[in-house]
Protein backbone atom coordinates (compact mmCIF):
# COMPACT_ATOMS: atom_id res chain seq x y z
CA UNK A 1 0.00 0.00 0.00
CA UNK A 2 1.19 3.50 -0.79
CA UNK A 3 0.35 6.95 0.53
CA UNK A 4 0.14 9.67 -2.12
CA UNK A 5 -0.63 13.34 -1.59
CA UNK A 6 -0.91 14.90 -5.07
CA UNK A 7 -3.17 14.28 -8.04
CA UNK A 8 -0.12 13.68 -10.24
CA UNK A 9 1.17 10.96 -7.89
CA UNK A 10 -2.29 9.41 -7.67
CA UNK A 11 -2.73 9.15 -11.43
CA UNK A 12 0.79 7.84 -11.97
CA UNK A 13 0.31 5.13 -9.35
CA UNK A 14 -3.09 4.18 -10.76
CA UNK A 15 -1.58 3.81 -14.24
CA UNK A 16 1.24 1.70 -12.79
CA UNK A 17 -1.20 -0.61 -11.02
CA UNK A 18 -3.45 -0.89 -14.08
CA UNK A 19 -0.50 -1.84 -16.28
CA UNK A 20 0.74 -4.39 -13.76
CA UNK A 21 -2.67 -6.07 -13.64
CA UNK A 22 -3.52 -5.96 -17.34
CA UNK A 23 -1.73 -9.22 -18.10
CA UNK A 24 -3.39 -11.00 -15.17
CA UNK A 25 -6.95 -10.15 -16.10
CA UNK A 26 -7.14 -12.15 -19.35
CA UNK A 27 -7.50 -8.97 -21.35
CA UNK A 28 -10.12 -7.47 -19.06
CA UNK A 29 -9.37 -4.21 -17.30
CA UNK A 30 -9.52 -4.57 -13.54
CA UNK A 31 -12.23 -2.48 -11.92
CA UNK A 32 -10.98 0.62 -10.11
CA UNK A 33 -12.66 1.28 -6.78
CA UNK A 34 -12.84 4.36 -4.55
CA UNK A 35 -14.02 4.94 -0.99
CA UNK A 36 -14.08 8.70 -0.26
CA UNK A 37 -13.65 9.46 3.46
CA UNK A 38 -12.68 12.19 5.89
CA UNK A 39 -10.59 9.77 7.91
CA UNK A 40 -11.20 8.74 11.54
CA UNK A 41 -12.02 5.35 10.04
CA UNK A 42 -14.10 2.84 11.99
CA UNK A 43 -15.74 -0.53 11.39
CA UNK A 44 -18.37 1.09 9.18
CA UNK A 45 -15.67 2.33 6.84
CA UNK A 46 -13.94 -1.05 7.06
CA UNK A 47 -17.05 -2.72 5.64
CA UNK A 48 -16.85 -0.38 2.61
CA UNK A 49 -13.14 -1.08 2.15
CA UNK A 50 -13.58 -4.84 2.38
CA UNK A 51 -16.38 -4.84 -0.18
CA UNK A 52 -14.34 -2.63 -2.53
CA UNK A 53 -11.27 -4.84 -2.21
CA UNK A 54 -13.39 -7.93 -2.88
CA UNK A 55 -14.99 -6.46 -6.00
CA UNK A 56 -12.25 -4.31 -7.54
CA UNK A 57 -8.71 -4.98 -8.70
CA UNK A 58 -7.33 -1.48 -8.04
CA UNK A 59 -8.45 0.20 -4.83
CA UNK A 60 -8.18 3.77 -3.53
CA UNK A 61 -9.24 5.36 -0.26
CA UNK A 62 -9.23 9.15 -0.08
CA UNK A 63 -8.74 10.84 3.30
CA UNK A 64 -9.52 14.55 3.24
CA UNK A 65 -11.30 16.61 5.90
CA UNK A 66 -13.32 18.80 3.58
CA UNK A 67 -13.89 22.29 5.04
CA UNK A 68 -16.60 23.12 2.50
CA UNK A 69 -19.07 20.71 4.08
CA UNK A 70 -18.78 22.20 7.57
CA UNK A 71 -20.85 25.17 8.68
CA UNK A 72 -19.35 28.14 10.56
CA UNK A 73 -20.40 26.76 13.97
CA UNK A 74 -19.72 23.10 13.26
CA UNK A 75 -16.92 20.81 14.35
CA UNK A 76 -14.24 21.25 11.66
CA UNK A 77 -11.58 22.20 14.20
CA UNK A 78 -12.15 19.21 16.46
CA UNK A 79 -12.90 16.65 13.77
CA UNK A 80 -10.56 13.71 14.56
CA UNK A 81 -7.47 13.33 12.38
CA UNK A 82 -6.03 9.84 12.82
CA UNK A 83 -3.98 9.16 9.69
CA UNK A 84 -1.61 6.50 11.15
CA UNK A 85 -4.52 4.41 12.46
CA UNK A 86 -6.45 4.99 9.23
CA UNK A 87 -3.47 3.78 7.20
CA UNK A 88 -3.24 0.62 9.29
CA UNK A 89 -6.94 -0.14 8.79
CA UNK A 90 -6.63 0.43 5.02
CA UNK A 91 -3.58 -1.82 4.73
CA UNK A 92 -5.29 -4.60 6.69
CA UNK A 93 -8.28 -4.39 4.31
CA UNK A 94 -6.08 -4.71 1.21
CA UNK A 95 -6.23 -1.15 -0.09
CA UNK A 96 -3.59 -0.27 -2.70
CA UNK A 97 -3.50 3.55 -2.45
CA UNK A 98 -4.39 6.04 0.27
CA UNK A 99 -4.83 9.50 -1.24
CA UNK A 100 -4.43 12.16 1.48
CA UNK A 101 -4.11 15.51 -0.28
CA UNK A 102 -3.34 18.86 1.32
CA UNK A 103 -5.94 21.62 1.23
CA UNK A 104 -4.34 23.52 -1.64
CA UNK A 105 -4.15 20.35 -3.72
CA UNK A 106 -7.94 20.07 -3.63
CA UNK A 107 -8.78 23.79 -3.55
CA UNK A 108 -5.89 25.72 -5.12
CA UNK A 109 -5.66 29.49 -4.87
CA UNK A 110 -8.48 31.15 -6.80
CA UNK A 111 -10.75 28.10 -6.70
CA UNK A 112 -14.32 29.27 -7.42
CA UNK A 113 -16.35 26.30 -8.74
CA UNK A 114 -19.26 24.71 -6.88
CA UNK A 115 -21.45 21.68 -7.61
CA UNK A 116 -25.08 22.04 -6.52
CA UNK A 117 -27.67 19.26 -6.80
CA UNK A 118 -30.97 21.13 -6.82
CA UNK A 119 -34.07 19.61 -5.27
CA UNK A 120 -32.42 16.80 -3.34
CA UNK A 121 -30.29 18.92 -1.03
CA UNK A 122 -32.55 21.67 0.28
CA UNK A 123 -34.62 19.60 2.71
CA UNK A 124 -33.70 17.58 5.79
CA UNK A 125 -30.00 17.85 6.56
CA UNK A 126 -29.66 20.46 3.83
CA UNK A 127 -32.14 22.77 5.55
CA UNK A 128 -30.29 22.52 8.85
CA UNK A 129 -26.81 22.73 7.32
CA UNK A 130 -26.90 25.28 4.46
CA UNK A 131 -24.15 24.62 1.93
CA UNK A 132 -23.23 21.23 3.39
CA UNK A 133 -24.26 19.17 0.39
CA UNK A 134 -22.68 21.60 -2.05
CA UNK A 135 -19.44 20.93 -0.20
CA UNK A 136 -19.99 17.18 -0.39
CA UNK A 137 -20.91 16.99 -4.06
CA UNK A 138 -18.15 19.41 -5.07
CA UNK A 139 -15.38 17.43 -3.37
CA UNK A 140 -16.80 14.08 -4.51
CA UNK A 141 -17.01 15.30 -8.11
CA UNK A 142 -13.36 16.36 -7.87
CA UNK A 143 -12.35 13.00 -6.41
CA UNK A 144 -14.17 11.19 -9.21
CA UNK A 145 -12.25 13.24 -11.78
CA UNK A 146 -8.94 12.82 -9.95
CA UNK A 147 -9.28 9.05 -9.55
CA UNK A 148 -11.63 8.02 -12.40
CA UNK A 149 -13.12 5.09 -10.45
CA UNK A 150 -15.40 2.53 -12.04
CA UNK A 151 -17.19 2.04 -8.74
CA UNK A 152 -17.43 4.25 -5.63
CA UNK A 153 -18.72 3.04 -2.28
CA UNK A 154 -20.95 5.02 0.09
CA UNK A 155 -22.70 4.00 3.30
CA UNK A 156 -26.47 4.13 3.58
CA UNK A 157 -26.23 5.83 6.98
CA UNK A 158 -25.74 9.16 5.15
CA UNK A 159 -28.74 8.44 2.96
CA UNK A 160 -29.36 11.95 1.65
CA UNK A 161 -25.68 12.19 0.70
CA UNK A 162 -25.91 8.85 -1.12
CA UNK A 163 -28.93 9.98 -3.15
CA UNK A 164 -27.37 13.37 -3.96
CA UNK A 165 -24.05 11.86 -5.08
CA UNK A 166 -25.82 9.31 -7.26
CA UNK A 167 -27.86 12.05 -8.94
CA UNK A 168 -24.79 14.26 -9.36
CA UNK A 169 -22.86 11.49 -11.11
CA UNK A 170 -25.79 10.73 -13.38
CA UNK A 171 -26.53 14.34 -14.25
CA UNK A 172 -22.87 15.12 -15.04
CA UNK A 173 -22.38 11.88 -17.02
CA UNK A 174 -19.53 10.78 -14.75
CA UNK A 175 -19.01 7.09 -15.64
CA UNK A 176 -19.00 5.69 -12.13
CA UNK A 177 -21.30 3.20 -10.43
CA UNK A 178 -22.39 4.32 -6.96
CA UNK A 179 -22.47 1.27 -4.70
CA UNK A 180 -24.63 1.60 -1.56
CA UNK A 181 -23.47 -0.32 1.52
CA UNK A 182 -25.66 -1.15 4.56
CA UNK A 183 -25.33 0.83 7.77
CA UNK A 184 -23.00 -0.88 10.25
CA UNK A 185 -24.12 -0.78 13.88
CA UNK A 186 -22.76 -1.35 17.34
CA UNK A 187 -24.16 -4.29 19.30
CA UNK A 188 -26.71 -1.92 20.88
CA UNK A 189 -27.88 -0.74 17.41
CA UNK A 190 -26.26 2.71 17.38
CA UNK A 191 -25.09 3.48 13.85
CA UNK A 192 -21.31 3.74 13.68
CA UNK A 193 -20.07 7.31 13.22
CA UNK A 194 -16.86 9.19 13.87
CA UNK A 195 -18.94 11.66 15.90
CA UNK A 196 -20.02 9.00 18.40
CA UNK A 197 -16.72 9.69 20.16
CA UNK A 198 -18.10 13.11 21.18
CA UNK A 199 -20.86 11.53 23.30
CA UNK A 200 -20.50 11.55 27.08
CA UNK A 201 -21.03 8.19 28.84
CA UNK A 202 -24.55 9.21 29.82
CA UNK A 203 -25.36 10.33 26.28
CA UNK A 204 -23.87 7.18 24.79
CA UNK A 205 -26.13 5.10 27.03
CA UNK A 206 -29.31 6.60 25.55
CA UNK A 207 -28.07 7.11 21.98
CA UNK A 208 -29.52 3.76 20.78
CA UNK A 209 -33.02 5.23 21.22
CA UNK A 210 -32.54 6.90 17.85
CA UNK A 211 -32.48 3.57 16.05
CA UNK A 212 -35.11 2.15 18.41
CA UNK A 213 -37.51 4.83 17.22
CA UNK A 214 -36.87 3.95 13.58
CA UNK A 215 -37.21 0.24 14.30
CA UNK A 216 -40.52 0.98 16.02
CA UNK A 217 -41.70 2.70 12.85
CA UNK A 218 -40.68 -0.36 10.83
CA UNK A 219 -42.66 -2.61 13.18
CA UNK A 220 -45.78 -0.47 12.99
CA UNK A 221 -45.56 -0.31 9.21
CA UNK A 222 -45.30 -4.12 9.16
CA UNK A 223 -48.47 -4.18 11.31
CA UNK A 224 -50.29 -2.27 8.57
CA UNK A 225 -49.98 1.35 9.73
CA UNK A 226 -49.24 3.56 6.71
CA UNK A 227 -50.17 7.00 8.08
CA UNK A 228 -46.91 8.90 8.29
CA UNK A 229 -48.35 11.03 11.08
CA UNK A 230 -48.92 7.92 13.19
CA UNK A 231 -45.56 6.39 12.30
CA UNK A 232 -43.67 9.56 13.20
CA UNK A 233 -45.58 9.94 16.48
CA UNK A 234 -44.64 6.39 17.43
CA UNK A 235 -40.98 6.96 16.57
CA UNK A 236 -40.85 10.25 18.48
CA UNK A 237 -42.32 8.65 21.60
CA UNK A 238 -39.58 6.00 21.67
CA UNK A 239 -36.77 8.44 20.90
CA UNK A 240 -37.95 10.85 23.59
CA UNK A 241 -37.78 8.13 26.22
CA UNK A 242 -41.30 6.76 26.25
CA UNK A 243 -42.33 3.46 27.75
CA UNK A 244 -40.60 1.35 25.09
CA UNK A 245 -37.27 3.14 25.31
CA UNK A 246 -36.00 2.01 28.71
CA UNK A 247 -34.57 4.21 31.47
CA UNK A 248 -34.47 7.97 31.36
CA UNK A 249 -31.31 9.87 30.48
CA UNK A 250 -30.13 12.87 28.47
CA UNK A 251 -32.81 14.16 26.11
CA UNK A 252 -32.66 14.28 22.33
CA UNK A 253 -33.39 17.56 20.54
CA UNK A 254 -35.19 16.48 17.41
CA UNK A 255 -34.27 18.17 14.15
CA UNK A 256 -36.50 16.07 11.94
CA UNK A 257 -38.14 12.66 11.74
CA UNK A 258 -39.78 11.95 8.39
CA UNK A 259 -40.80 9.32 5.87
CA UNK A 260 -39.67 10.10 2.34
CA UNK A 261 -39.66 8.78 -1.20
CA UNK A 262 -36.35 6.89 -1.46
CA UNK A 263 -35.39 8.47 -4.80
CA UNK A 264 -36.68 12.06 -4.59
CA UNK A 265 -36.57 12.50 -0.77
CA UNK A 266 -39.98 14.18 -0.96
CA UNK A 267 -42.04 13.72 2.21
CA UNK A 268 -44.84 11.17 2.23
CA UNK A 269 -48.21 11.41 3.89
CA UNK A 270 -48.94 7.72 3.32
CA UNK A 271 -45.97 5.37 3.56
CA UNK A 272 -45.15 2.79 0.90
CA UNK A 273 -42.88 -0.24 1.12
CA UNK A 274 -39.31 0.85 0.39
CA UNK A 275 -39.78 4.40 1.67
CA UNK A 276 -37.06 5.72 3.97
CA UNK A 277 -37.60 6.86 7.53
CA UNK A 278 -34.98 9.55 8.19
CA UNK A 279 -34.00 11.10 11.51
CA UNK A 280 -31.58 13.74 12.74
CA UNK A 281 -31.31 14.82 16.37
CA UNK A 282 -28.88 16.38 18.80
CA UNK A 283 -27.77 14.59 21.93
CA UNK A 284 -25.99 17.25 23.92
CA UNK A 285 -23.83 19.01 21.33
CA UNK A 286 -23.51 15.96 19.07
CA UNK A 287 -25.64 15.67 15.97
CA UNK A 288 -26.67 12.10 15.09
CA UNK A 289 -28.42 10.83 11.98
CA UNK A 290 -29.87 7.48 10.98
CA UNK A 291 -32.39 5.94 8.61
CA UNK A 292 -34.15 2.68 7.76
CA UNK A 293 -36.20 1.34 4.89
CA UNK A 294 -39.83 0.58 5.64
CA UNK A 295 -41.05 -2.86 4.67
CA UNK A 296 -37.72 -4.53 5.48
CA UNK A 297 -36.30 -6.36 8.46
CA UNK A 298 -34.24 -4.24 10.91
CA UNK A 299 -30.58 -3.85 9.93
CA UNK A 300 -28.40 -6.48 11.61
CA UNK A 301 -24.95 -5.53 10.25
CA UNK A 302 -22.65 -5.26 13.24
CA UNK A 303 -19.33 -3.51 13.59
CA UNK A 304 -18.04 -6.09 16.04
CA UNK A 305 -18.77 -9.23 14.07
Amino acid sequence: MELVTTVGELRAKLDELANARSGKAAGRRALRGLVPTMGALHAGHRSLLERMCHECGVNVVSIFVNPRQFGPREDLGRYPRTLPADMALCEAAGVHIVFAPAMDEVYPAGYCTNVHVAGLTERWCGAARPGHFDGVTTVVAKLFLMCAPDRAYFGEKDYQQLVAVRRMARDLDIPVEIAACPTVREVDELALSSRNAYLSPAERAVAPRLYAGLAGMQERFADGITSVRELVAAGEEIISGGSEAGPEGPAFRMEYLAVVDPSTLEPRETALAGDRALVAAYLGSTRLIDNVALGTEPNKVRGKC
